[in-house]
C-alpha cells in the first residue's frame, strides 16, 4: 500500500501579514522573503507525551485553580472536539493545551491592565492528551470580551487559545477558537485580516445543544484539522503536524 504523503501548502493563499486594520501586524510584518532551513535534532527530537503527566484535573479549568473548591465566576461551558488530520484519521497522543481570559475578560498575568478584577479561582489555562480516536474536552468559563487599542479602543471577540503539540519541538501549532454567534467576530481586524470565510469559520466553535443537555451546562464542539481543503488556521495562516 502507498503511503500518503503531506499534501503541498499553498503559499500563494495567505493572509496579509502587513494589515494596517491590525496596527500590531505594521510592526511584526517582516520585511525579508521568508527562507527554508534544515532542522537539527532539537527541532526534530522529543518531546514525548504520556498521560501520566496529567493531574487529576488538568483539563477542568473551573477546579485546577479554585481556593476550597469554590467556583471560579460565570456560567460553565464545555468545549470538545476531535483532532485529526489532512485525510481525517484522528491523532492520538497529542498535547492539547488552552489558556483564556476569565469570565470578565481579565488574564492572570501581569502585563494584563485591563480594568476588571483576577478571578482568585480561575488560573485560565488547562491541558489535555488526544484519545485513541482524537477526542479532546475541556471544562471551562466562558471567557469576556475585551477591550485593546487599536484604531482608537477595539474589543476582542470571545477566544480561548489553542497549543497542540506534536511528536517534536518543531510540531507546536497555535490557534484561538472564537464563540458562535459573537457579533464581535466580524468585527475583529485579527479574524478580518484572514481573506477567506471558510478559513474563519474554521476557528468558529459552534453550539452543541444535544451535548449542553447531557451536561446541563453550555457545549461548544471545535474540531481540529491539521492541514488539507478543511484544515484549521493557525494563528491566521495554514499549518500542519
Amino acid at each position: 500500500m502507498k503511503k500518503k504523503s503531506l499534501l503541498e501548502r499553498n503559499y500563494n493563499f495567505q493572509p496579509r501579514i502587513n494589515f494596517p486594520d491590525y496596527k500590531s501586524s505594521i510592526l511584526r510584518a517582516p520585511s525579508k522573503e521568508k527562507i527554508s532551513f534544515p532542522s537539527t535534532l532539537s527541532e526534530v527530537s522529543g518531546p514525548v507525551f504520556t498521560t501520566d503527566i496529567l493531574g487529576k484535573n488538568d483539563n477542568d479549568l473551573t477546579l485546577n485553580f479554585s481556593k476550597n473548591n469554590n467556583s471560579p465566576l460565570g456560567h460553565k461551558i464545555l468545549v470538545y472536539g476531535t483532532l485529526k488530520d489532512q485525510f481525517l484519521n484522528p491523532i492520538e497522543g497529542a498535547l492539547i493545551e488552552i489558556w483564556q481570559a476569565n469570565a470578565s475578560g481579565k488574564y492572570l498575568h501581569p502585563n494584563d491592565t485591563t480594568p476588571t478584577p483576577i478571578d482568585p479561582n480561575f488560573a485560565g489555562c488547562g491541558r489535555y492528551i488526544s484519545a485513541s480516536d482524537g477526542y479532546y474536552e475541556f471544562l471551562t468559563i466562558q471567557p469576556g470580551p475585551y477591550p485593546y487599542p487599536n484604531r482608537g479602543i477595539e474589543w476582542r471577540p470571545m477566544h480561548i487559545h489553542f497549543s497542540i503539540f506534536g511528536k517534536s519541538f518543531g510540531q507546536r501549532l497555535i490557534t484561538q477558537m472564537y464563540f458562535e454567534g459573537d457579533p464581535l467576530i466580524k468585527l475583529c481586524p485579527m479574524v478580518n485580516s484572514i481573506p477567506d470565510e471558510k478559513a474563519i469559520n474554521s476557528l468558529i466553535g459552534l453550539l452543541d445543544t444535544s451535548k449542553s443537555s447531557s451536561h446541563n451546562i453550555l457545549a461548544y464542539k471545535f474540531d481540529i484539522i491539521l492541514r488539507g481543503a478543511n484544515q484549521t488556521y493557525f494563528e491566521n495562516k495554514k499549518e500542519g503536524l
